[in-house]
């Protein structure tokens, strides 16, 4: 039987499934930059509907918040605050929108000649490499006041555990390390009285998300609005990828325009709620290969589910009392995954590394991330990821091609 054919309430109930299966990254992010985590529940789901309204329901994706964006908003909520950052981060949509119309008239190898895997390959790097220090300091304690050994203790029972489901684990558990690293490291961390359940008694059953206003500072967009070119690009990768485990090619149909558009239209419209930006999920996608769920109406039915949860002031409540050491377990292996993916797109690519321009690429961005490098104009700065998505585009653009060099000599 397939799922086309099932009955409404077995819909449902597989629409739940693929939202379990995305839970722990979902919440993962409003968790570590202070973001409410009910927010990004209902901005994953209305992202992941809006999403299908322009792709005409026919890609089996959802969407929820991304990894990429972590560092920037901490950034920017200390700088400018929350306000201005997510007003910064309705704006990373547009360069969505702008790539979308690319592909839309030039077609998706525009794509290739801008955003190369040697461009791409070292900011994503840059995305991992840059939270590293972050994951160390939470899973020592030292944002959270948890005395060292306690915080060693659960920060690698924590990451040993999401390890071994990553690694041993088979079916749908294989794709929740992070569902069953939370859930042990919570345990442990409720024997050792690190967690306080009082505000979860205190919440309420029903309340609404806290939402909020963005506010537009010409200095926050500027630095946001780069961080984006990083998952678009990854974005192409994951239409790729259902495509292959659907045996459907939605680059042509709905086409990766309209795919594109629809992420970049989730994603302002999850700031524009005070959510974290969307991308697609590569473990629904997973889910999505393993179940032979094919239909989007599933999704349909996850993005339901999390909009429902949503609007519960306990599960709120209760995702904010896992202690920050949880968090810094499980976010080694998840940042360093994040640097592998950008090692893995060099190498997938066989970028020759002996060749002078790929070299003076890599080397560049690399530095400029790991070194923290910071260019100030007035009172404009540009520093972190966007600053290195900028020179890495910038220097791919300049740098003559070997085979160029070759007709020049």
């Amino acid at each position: 039987m397939t799922i086309e054919n099932i009955s409404t309430p077995r819909q449902a109930f597989v629409g739940l499934q693929m939202l379990f299966v995305a839970f722990g990254a979902l919440v993962l992010v409003p968790l570590i930059t202070g973001l409410d985590p009910n927010t990004a529940l209902l901005t994953a789901g209305v992202g992941t509907l809006l999403f299908q309204v322009c792709t005409r329901r026919q890609v089996p994706i959802f969407l929820a918040s991304s990894f990429a964006f972590i560092a920037p908003i901490q950034y920017g909520v200390q700088q400018w605050g929350i306000a201005a950052t997510m007003g910064g981060l309705v704006f990373t949509g547009f360069i969505y929108f702008l790539l979308a119309t690319l592909v839309r008239f030039k077609g998706a190898e525009i794509l290739d000649k801008l955003f190369p895997p040697v461009v791409v390959g070292p900011v994503i790097i840059i995305i991992g490499l840059g939270l590293a220090p972050v994951a160390v300091e939470m899973a020592l304690g030292k944002t959270s006041n948890v005395p060292y050994e306690q915080a060693l203790l659960v920060s690698m029972v924590t990451l040993v555990t999401t390890l071994i489901v990553a690694v041993f684990a088979k079916g749908l558990m294989k794709l929740v390390p992070i569902m069953f690293a939370i859930a042990l490291g919570y345990l442990l961390s409720i024997f050792l009285g690190l967690v306080n359940f009082q505000p979860v008694l205190d919440a309420a059953w029903f309340s609404l998300p806290n939402f909020t206003t963005p506010e537009f500072k010409l200095e926050a967009i500027l630095y946001l609005l780069p961080i984006a070119l990083a998952p678009a690009v990854e974005h192409v990768g994951g239409i790729m990828a259902i495509s292959s485990v659907t045996g459907k090619n939605f680059l042509q149909k709905p086409g990766l325009h309209r795919t594109l558009l629809g992420d970049g239209i989730a994603t302002s419209a999850a700031a524009a709620l005070g959510g974290p930006p969307n991308t697609t999920y590569a473990e629904v996608t997973g889910a999505v290969m393993l179940t032979k769920n094919f239909n989007p109406k599933v999704m349909t039915w996850a993005a339901c589910w999390a909009i429902a949860i949503s609007f519960c002031g306990k599960v709120g409540a209760f995702l904010q009392t896992i202690p920050n050491v949880v968090m810094g377990g499980i976010m080694m292996l998840v940042f360093g995954s994040i640097a592998a993916v950008g090692m893995s797109t060099l190498i997938r690519a066989k970028i020759d590394m002996g060749e002078a321009r790929n070299l003076c690429i890599v080397s560049v961005v690399m530095t400029f991330g790991i070194g923290g490098m910071l260019v100030n104009v007035g009172e404009f700065s540009l520093k972190g990821i966007s600053l290195c998505a900028i020179v890495a585009i910038l220097l791919n653009l300049i740098l003559p091609k070997a085979q160029e060099q070759n007709e020049q000599v």
